[in-house]
């Protein structure tokens, strides 16, 4: 588990883990997205 970890980290560090955090924060400040994000995981918890 902490070789994941790890590796998690590594990513973050990295440039395009730098493009991917600030792309993940752009969309979550959209009400758009932030409403699409909420019915996929409504339709998700509805699965189990």
């Amino acid at each position: 588990m902490s070789r994941l970890i790890a590796r998690i980290t590594r990513f973050t560090r990295s440039p395009q883990g730098q493009r991917t955090i600030a792309s993940a924060r752009r969309a979550a400040a959209d009400p758009r997205k932030r409403a699409q994000a909420r019915s996929l995981l409504g339709r998700l918890r509805g699965r189990r």
